[in-house]
């Protein structure tokens, strides 16, 4: 049966248009494949750069450039002995750190100084000795701290053992673990997806068509991303790099799978594989569209942050999207234009001339709107039909059950020791520094403060609980060259006071050392300062948090406009809405639990719960738009509650495929060992399954089924059906 609205263009143009838009998508992924490469090359892992300006620890941070004329992070080298060590071995010792001294990218040495490493400095039991490398090679510190563990472990003698960790062992050890981000990420997404591909279509060549469009908008992407990166215009990270690549996958799959149906369900009533894919890209767009509008809106959100990390991961993840939409409505359709039937060999959709669900049978007739649907979806509508009230209390009561676990969440921020997930060098170092030294050394607090206050502000850090030492910053002299105590280094009025604390610099306990710094000492001198590696992480932290208090409203008021625009509807949206934030906490609660007691984690970033969101409930009003959408085109042709079975049976398939696509991709994430990705991953796969198998499928259409035509309210359809 041909629409007298069916296109089928001039033979030279199904030609000429397929052929443009291929090799332009040809040559987007040319360009911007090899790009993929070079991205950790305009990527940054360091926390502190990620901050506000206007946060303290950054406010120290330049103080400190300023002062010290370096940028340098240390690392510190930590020697244990089996026995302990005597005085006369620490000359030797002392060769070792010149050595450490001569590597590449270790701050030279000023004046008559040997070398700018500090130590050796002996523990107080005797059994270890540790020395503080002042690395300023910071583009290559996981070049830098390479090298030291390579003299390191040609140097030690027998009997000991030695592990480069501190600040930059950290985060070099870091870089290594997104070292997977640039292939093994990549393969697993995609691995996934092709299976899940051929197991819903049983088709050899479909599955490539949909992978070529997810890659190609990926390449397309990634050129972008690594261009504004390297102009300077965003801050890329490791963990914006591996979500862009995992997000770019699965809402172009999505996307895809969309149309596909569309086009599959046209094969069957055109003949032309031309009008085919006219009809599926007209019914297509609009929920395409509205799709990833919904998301690049969500996500751009993210720039009202104060966060940087967050603020970039807004525009880079909202570039892929933009080329997950254009991919899906301009490549994938000319594929499926040029493959017609044969995508989906070896089961070929066969032309009916007639719309399936005209075919009435005898047990059938008894509810509107499932006619001609079959199988499980068939099985849902008619539970819906006939119960719909019992069947939304349930999932609302199993969704709230779930959700009670959230109280459970420990997303305050964990120590950068367990953020590495595999085997650490510096990790393992940093325990034995713990074991044998103030935990705190190499990762000091650091304090500015006004020069005529600096003897009562250094009295002031030492009487702190939790301080073990503190002394004026004088410079990177030799203090044995000369008699006299150095003088403190004073830039424009301010000295550094270095504090070294007794527990771990990334611990709770030393967070609260630096509360207490920044509540006291501004008593003692106005305008004084508390930075440091535990104050970066402390602010990153209470950022993180207002983020999420601040964000959240904003997308959901964002996305409920959105959705009132696409349904000509008020209370449609906000039943969605509410849909997915009841959805959002339950994968929330269950995720708590999980991390908790099955994983034993130790906690949570604080923008987990930020990101978590912001994913899920664009992502997961996504599959609410296929299916609303749907609904309200079959309600304007056969009334409001048939129109809401028919839509769910229509699209129940699709949508299932495509929400299983997205949480098999997302779940690729785990294979990198980051504790902040493996606990997205979680959190967005589980959601989405959740959101996929209870909201879409239950929730939503039993509560509008139950509503009837009034959630079409204040619309024109909400009086005629």
């Amino acid at each position: 049966m041909k629409s007298r609205t069916d296109w089928t263009p001039a033979r030279w143009l199904r030609i000429v248009l397929p052929a443009v838009v291929i090799v332009i998508w040809l040559v987007a992924a040319g360009v911007g494949g090899p790009t993929f490469g070079k991205l950790s090359s305009v990527s940054s892992n360091d926390q502190a750069s990620f901050l506000p300006a206007s946060a303290e620890s950054t406010e120290v941070q330049d103080w400190q450039r300023k002062i010290t004329a370096s940028d340098a992070i240390p690392a510190i080298v930590v020697v244990e002995s089996d026995s302990t060590i005597a005085k006369a071995d620490l000359a030797d010792y002392a060769a070792l750190g010149v050595k450490l001294g001569a590597v590449d990218g270790v701050q030279a040495p000023e004046g008559d100084a040997e070398t700018s490493v500090a130590g050796p400095i002996p523990s107080d039991d005797g059994k270890a000795v540790e020395f503080i490398v002042p690395i300023t090679d910071t583009d290559n510190v996981k070049t830098v701290v390479a090298a030291l563990r390579t003299v390191v472990d040609d140097n030690v003698s027998a009997g000991t053992q030695a592990w480069v960790t501190g600040p930059a062992g950290l985060t070099a050890d870091l870089v290594n673990a997104f070292g997977g981000i640039d292939g093994i990420l990549l393969l697993v997404a995609v691995g996934a997806v092709f299976l899940i591909l051929l197991l819903v279509y049983r088709s050899i060549v479909l599955p490539f068509l949909v992978l070529f469009t997810s890659i190609f908008a990926l390449c397309a992407a990634i050129l972008i991303v690594y261009l504004f990166a390297l102009w300077g215009w965003i801050k890329l990270s490791g963990q914006s790099q591996g979500i862009l690549s995992i997000l770019v996958i699965g809402a172009a799959t999505d996307y895809s799978l969309l149309l596909v149906a569309r086009f599959r369900e046209s094969l069957a009533h055109v003949e032309s594989r031309w009008a085919a894919i006219g009809r599926a890209w007209k019914a297509a767009l609009e929920p395409i569209a509205a799709s990833g509008a919904t998301v690049i809106i969500a996500l751009l959100c993210l720039l009202f942050s104060d966060l940087n990390s967050n603020k970039s991961l807004g525009p880079i993840a909202a570039i892929g999207i933009v080329f997950s939409l254009l991919s899906a409505l301009t490549l994938l359709p000319m594929l499926l234009a040029v493959f017609g039937r044969a995508a989906f060999w070896p089961f070929r959709p066969k032309f009916t001339g007639e719309h399936e669900h005209e075919h009435k049978h005898a047990d059938e007739a008894q509810i509107a709107g499932l006619e001609g649907i079959r199988g499980l979806w068939r099985r849902v509508g008619v539970l819906i039909a006939r119960r719909p009230r019992v069947t939304w209390v349930a999932a609302l009561v199993l969704l709230v059950a779930c959700a009670a676990g959230v109280t459970q969440l420990k997303a305050n921020g964990v120590q950068q020791t367990d953020v590495i997930l595999s085997q650490s060098d510096a990790v393992d170092g940093q325990k034995v520094v713990a074991e044998h030294f103030d935990a705190g050394s190499g990762s000091p607090v650091v304090i500015v403060a006004d020069e005529n206050d600096a003897d009562a502000v250094l009295d002031a850090v030492t009487a702190t609980d939790g301080i073990s030492d503190a002394s004026l910053y004088t410079g990177n002299t030799n203090p044995t060259a000369t008699a006299t105590t150095p003088e403190p280094v004073v830039k424009d009025g301010r000295v550094l006071i270095n504090a070294t604390l007794s527990s771990e610099a990334d611990s709770a306990e030393a967070e609260q050392v630096v509360r207490d710094l920044r509540e006291t000492l501004p008593k003692t001198s106005e305008g004084v300062l508390v930075g440091g590696v535990t104050a970066i992480a402390l602010d990153t932290n209470d950022t993180a948090q207002r983020d999420l208090l601040k964000i959240i409203p904003i997308v959901l008021a964002v996305i409920l406009i959105i959705l009132m625009l696409l349904l000509r509807s008020v209370v449609a949206p906000v039943l969605l809405i509410g849909s997915v934030v009841i959805s959002y906490a339950a994968a929330l609660g269950v995720s708590a639990l999980v991390f908790n007691h099955v994983f034993g984690f130790p906690g949570a970033d604080a923008a987990v719960p930020l990101f978590g969101f912001v994913f899920l409930v664009a992502l997961g009003v996504d599959y609410n738009i296929f299916l609303m959408t749907r609904v309200r085109e079959e309600s304007l042709r056969i009334g409001t509650r048939p129109g809401i079975l028919r839509g769910l049976g229509v699209t129940g398939s699709v949508i299932t495929s495509a929400g299983v696509v997205l949480a098999a991709t997302f779940a690729a994430l785990a294979v990198i060992p980051i504790l902040f990705l493996v606990q997205i991953a979680f959190i967005v796969a589980f959601g989405v399954l959740l959101d996929t198998v209870i909201v879409r499928s239950l929730l939503v259409p039993a509560v509008s089924y139950d509503i009837g035509r009034a959630i079409w309210w204040p619309s024109r359809l909400s009086r005629l059906s």
